[in-house]
């Protein structure tokens, strides 16, 4: 829920806002954690339609990875340097090009201007500083290594971007051959086959049944064109809804890993986001606990975050890391093994490192495989989709041609 507040600082200004919390009394606790008076806080109903098409606007403003690190390298710079943290976020602020963005960066200065810490602060923006953004942030304040924590998030952060790329990219291909191919039979369907039935009509005899669902499926598409429309629309966001569910998670994520083309592709992916993330908080001094807490919450896929869950209260009761892990099943035998060594040796941080690097090359060699297999099954079905219209659409002329013989 959310929450809207006004609340008096330690130094005695006003500041108001907005706080995500699951009910009032968290809200007030949070908002109690920063030293504020609360003055005033109400629940703000929200439109679930309207937050729904909210949550899949392309147009909606937002910062970019991109944004993201360039902030934090700026930041870390100007801390190492000496430059107070309010200073130096002023100084961002006016160099930010992105409205959005700068407007996020103006909030957080004024929040610490007022006295909230500065993961605190950041935390107010999930869409812009996810949860492992924001703990680690935290330990680099309790720390006092803000400057290298900020560091090795604009590290993280290139790298995750990257491994994300390879994925979009190698999916580009094939989704526009498919968009084209959808697109091509649509056209021959609405505008090429009614000239077709005009034809066939004066042959004054039964047509084949390939050419008749053809010409029907020709009728209706453009009777109900609008209807059509918006069944796919409705479809299309129903669809979207259902996988961002709790449900459609739990349903959809563990057997998206275990499907023949994509799934060694996610396993891969998964592993390397898993390994470069945990990796990165245990060089940051973050408890190995909270650590992967904060892992399973920035996994991306329900399946590894139930694992490492898991795996994290097995640690709890006093097991090493690599058992549990190796029990969950998800990840390859070579990354338990890896795991395992660093725990022995006291290099963890390092040994994930390098898992992460190596399956960064992985997932890359795996997008090209997978893009090698999808490219002649996707022209296969083209042929056969566009090919199986032209031979439907013959049939009568051949016909009548052994009738005429």
């Amino acid at each position: 829920m959310t929450f809207a507040y006004k609340v008096r600082t330690p130094k005695g200004g006003t500041v108001a806002g907005s706080l995500e919390a699951t009910d009032q009394r968290a809200a007030v606790e949070k908002l109690r954690a920063q030293k504020y008076i609360i003055l005033e806080i109400t629940a703000q109903q929200k439109n679930a339609l309207l937050e729904m098409l909210n949550s899949i606007n392309p147009l909606k403003p937002k910062a970019t990875a991109k944004d993201i690190v360039i902030f934090s390298r700026q930041l870390s710079v100007m801390i190492n340097a000496g430059v107070p943290i309010v200073q130096a976020i002023s100084i961002i602020e006016e160099q930010v090009e992105n409205p959005y963005f700068g407007s996020v960066v103006k909030s957080i200065r004024e929040d610490i201007e007022g006295g909230t810490a500065i993961a605190d602060a950041l935390a107010k923006f999930p869409d812009c500083f996810d949860t492992l953004y924001v703990n680690m942030t935290k330990a680099g304040e309790l720390g006092g290594i803000l400057d290298t924590i900020l560091e090795r998030l604009s590290t993280y952060l290139e790298a995750a971007e990257e491994l994300k790329g390879k994925v979009k990219g190698a999916m580009i291909y094939p989704s526009a051959i498919v968009v084209i191919c959808f697109g091509v039979t649509l056209f021959m369907l609405i505008f090429v086959i009614p000239a077709f039935k005009e034809v066939f009509e004066g042959f004054g005899k039964e047509l084949p049944l390939p050419t008749q669902i053809l010409i029907n499926l020709s009728d209706f598409l453009r009777e109900k064109i609008l209807l059509v429309i918006g069944g796919i629309v409705v479809a299309a966001v129903g669809g979207i809804k259902f996988y961002k569910s709790d449900y459609g998670k739990k349903f959809l994520e563990p057997r998206m890993l275990k499907m023949p083309v994509l799934g060694p592709v996610l396993v891969k992916t998964a592993t390397a986001k898993f390994t470069r993330t945990f990796g990165t908080l245990v060089a940051s001094g973050v408890p190995i606990l909270s650590a992967m807490e904060t892992v399973a919450k920035t996994a991306g896929n329900w399946a590894v975050e139930q694992a490492v869950m898991t795996a994290r209260e097995a640690i709890r009761e006093g097991e090493k890391i690599a058992e549990p892990i190796a029990a969950s099943g998800i990840f390859p035998p070579m990354v338990n093994q890896m795991i395992k060594v660093g725990e022995e040796t006291g290099n963890l941080d390092t040994m994930l490192t390098k898992i992460a690097d190596f399956y960064d090359i992985e997932v890359d060699a795996a997008v090209k495989g997978m893009t090698a297999m999808i490219e002649p099954l996707i022209m296969v079905f083209l042929g056969v989709v566009v090919g199986g219209i032209v031979i439907a659409m013959y049939l009568p002329i051949f016909s009548m041609g052994s009738v005429t013989d």
